[in-house]
């Protein structure tokens, strides 16, 4: 399989639209010399944002300093391609059908000349949307000899949604061009896109601040080529004008065997089926309630805050001796005034008991389910896990989630996307979780484990209207935590809470991530980034935190970027296709997973 050098240059651009044009000149002349079939830089390549009148952002100024679509920047841009003979995907903010209309766009220039397409962003990232007008073209994949190209711009993948859809669409190199203050982009955003979807993602972001007075935050650069596996090819630092590259081979994207220990392949693994809330239109979805700011004295302003424990723990020693433990560990948090506990998934096996003896195993799940119930009314602590459940001989991993005061099952979850072990002996449910009322603890959902990995299940819950997401797990890797669900938290603005078994093969403790509320004045990355805390690897102890309800109710990460809010559904389509519907690129998959499961 033919491999191609993609190269990123991360740099800042001026005011003057001839020097920007030097500047672009010598970085692509940089990587021609290096051998790089192409080049992507930052967004806004060629000009500063200097959009401003009477110190306010100005749709008119940003008509009147962007260019056409056919202007002397992009002619240049053309004539650069041309000379070199290699791909540029070049940030250029134009002029869109009349004033005063300027979209972010992203140009992809080929060898000859040709401007091949032109993506418009979609997601703005907060102040772009008083200036710019979002693309609400159907995205598209363009194919060339290096690869199949996906472009998206910044904020475009601080969701998920973008990315996605070029991917299912057969994308198999994203080329995203960045003009970002926030560290989380190369830091979660970035490698949690290439590895979800089993792409390359080549990003470049504007560096560095000249400006000694007035908004000191500087771009963070953190330019980076990330494969389809999460490893870091290339890496730019996040303060220096440079450039890097790495040989790539396109064709590896197709195999989306990203996570082997998992699933065979990324896309089989889905379930469309179960996501068609994605599609529905913005303002017709439960979490519409939940838009905007949250108001003073509304009901979701007056809703308390709720403690949690945080219990981790695994079988151990004997069975007998993991239930004395359990059973001393809700009584530690009811006596610290905990009103819910959460465990890991499984906690009361060995690993690979389960897919030993399934039917054992959902015998003394009733036992466990028994005494789950029996401590929560005891104690007064509503208690949550994953056990075995058997059904008309099939067997389902299934969280429940027992009420406190009475025992009783509240609600439950049969695990909707099952990894390569499970599918060796449970059956898939045929839904993705319920949001369940709880009263004063709030309207809690289920992920169980690793299909945390699978973007749409935590999207849909958050349009269901979830508060906190319970994700019982057994973390495979440290980007679960640190990337995964940090992101899930941050992309859906919902808490997540995340216990996992002392002797996961991540070797990772359990983190809760909260879903924070933009208050103004924050630190950016305090803004876009997840707020977390954890517990230490392989220790049983338990971790009480405080959830305030009402941080769910705002999904703003600014003061016009709300992440629910802003999606474009009837871009989603291939989200939720299924059957003929799907993109030729999906229909195929090289592994049909679990389809003795199904049901």
């Amino acid at each position: 399989m033919s491999t191609f050098r993609y190269a990123t240059a991360q740099f800042y651009s001026g005011d003057d639209l001839d020097a920007n044009i030097l500047l672009l000149t010598e970085w692509a002349e940089k990587a021609h010399a290096a051998g790089a079939h192409c080049l992507v830089t930052p967004e806004n390549t060629n000009l500063n944002r200097a959009f401003f009148k009477d110190g306010k952002p100005s749709k008119d100024v940003a008509w009147e300093k962007s260019e056409p679509e056919d202007g002397k920047f992009v002619k240049a841009c053309q004539a650069l391609a041309h000379r070199l003979k290699m791909y540029l995907v070049i940030g250029i903010d134009y002029r869109g059908e009349a004033k005063p209309i300027v979209y972010v766009g992203q140009f992809l220039f080929g060898p000859a000349g040709d401007i091949l397409h032109i993506h418009k962003k979609t997601v703005m990232w907060d102040y772009e949307y008083t200036l710019f007008e979002p693309g609400t073209q159907e995205l598209q994949v363009i194919p060339t000899p290096i690869g199949r190209i996906g472009l998206h711009c910044c904020a475009d993948q601080i969701v998920p949604d973008v990315p996605r859809v070029l991917a299912l669409k057969g994308t198999e190199v994203f080329c995203n061009s960045l003009n970002s203050r926030g560290p989380d982009e190369c830091r979660t955003h970035i490698p949690l896109r290439a590895l979800e979807n089993g792409c390359f993602h080549v990003s470049s972001n504007t560096v560095g601040n000249p400006s000694n007075e007035g908004l000191l935050w500087p771009w963070t650069g953190g330019s980076q080529v990330i494969a389809p596996d999460g490893a870091t090819l290339a890496h730019c630092d996040e303060e220096t004008e440079m450039m890097v590259w790495a040989d790539i081979c396109p064709a590896r994207a197709s195999r989306k065997d990203a996570m082997p220990h998992i699933v065979p392949d990324l896309f089989a693994w889905r379930r469309p089926e179960l996501y068609k809330l994605l599609s529905v239109p913005v303002d017709e979805v439960p979490a519409a309630a939940m838009y905007g700011p949250v108001a003073k004295d509304s009901a979701a302003d007056a809703l308390p805050s709720v403690k949690w424990a945080m219990m981790q723990l695994s079988r151990t020693h004997t069975r007998k001796a993991t239930e004395w433990m359990f059973s001393r560990q809700v009584d530690y948090a009811a006596r610290r005034g905990a009103q819910a506990g959460l465990l890991p998934e499984m906690f009361c096996f060995k690993r690979g008991e389960v897919a030993a003896d399934p039917a054992e195993a959902a015998e003394y799940s009733k036992h466990i389910s028994s005494l789950c119930a029996e401590l929560a009314k005891k104690h007064g602590v509503w208690l949550a896990t994953t056990l075995v459940e058997a059904c008309e001989g099939k067997f389902y991993h299934t969280a429940f989630l027992w009420e406190a005061g009475t025992g009783s099952v509240h609600g439950s979850y049969r695990k909707s996307h099952l990894s390569r072990d499970e599918c060796t002996w449970a059956t898939q449910g045929d839904a993705v979780s319920k949001v369940f009322d709880c009263g004063v603890i709030g309207q809690l959902a289920f992920v169980i484990g690793d299909e945390m990995w699978v973007p749409e299940v935590a999207r849909v819950l958050a349009l269901q209207g979830t508060e906190t997401i319970l994700h019982p797990c057994d973390w495979d890797r440290r980007e679960g935590p640190h990337v995964c669900t940090t992101e899930r938290c941050s992309e859906n603005r919902v808490h997540i809470l995340s216990v996992t078994r002392l002797d996961n093969l991540g070797r990772e403790g359990s983190q809760v991530a909260f879903a924070g509320e933009f208050i103004n004045g924050e630190p950016i990355p305090l803004m876009r980034y997840s707020q977390c805390q954890w517990q230490r690897y392989g220790v049983e102890e338990q971790l009480l935190v405080d959830l305030r309800r009402r941080e769910p109710h705002c999904k703003m990460m600014g003061f016009h970027l709300d992440v629910l809010k802003t999606r474009q559904p009837k871009l989603y389509d291939s989200m939720v296709a299924v059957g003929d519907d799907k993109p030729a690129a999906a229909v195929a998959p090289l592994f049909q997973f679990c389809p003795a499961k199904r049901t």
